[in-house]
């Protein structure tokens, strides 16, 4: 098991990759656990907000899957601001297609998003640990 990890993505356009991206976290050699607490954002919002943002705690790091509609995606900015407020250190994912011409969400910086590799994946989590409350 490795360090518990937080992905954050946009319920309503990028679904299908977060589950491809967990399915296939299973079977890298890649040092992290997925919790999926994906919560759907019918909650009351302020219950949303505590929720999510007590997972995002008790997380080592988060991940953000950036697809093509990823601007649109509110919840995704106040998980990123969540995660900035509890030091808990992300960097991006490019999914769906996305690539370096995207809007990115507020609060998620253009160098710390990669290519969708495992090996990439797996050195950008070796460098989280050493980042924000994993100092």
């Amino acid at each position: 098991m490795g360090p518990r990890t937080f992905v954050s993505f946009d319920y309503d356009n990028d679904e299908n990759e977060k589950n491809l991206f967990i399915g296939q976290s299973k079977n890298s050699r890649t040092p992290f656990e997925i919790t999926d607490w994906s919560s759907k954002s019918s909650l009351p919002q302020s219950q949303w907000e505590r929720l999510v943002k007590d997972k995002i705690n008790r997380c080592s790091l988060m991940i953000v899957l950036v697809g093509q509609s990823m601007r649109s995606a509110v919840g995704v900015e106040k998980e990123i601001n969540m995660a900035q407020q509890q030091d808990v250190p992300f960097f991006g994912v490019y999914v769906d297609g996305a690539n370096q011409y995207c809007a990115l969400p507020y609060g998620l910086k253009e160098n710390r998003i990669i290519h969708w590799n495992w090996n990439n994946i797996a050195n950008a989590i070796d460098q989280m640990m050493t980042e924000g409350k994993n100092r």
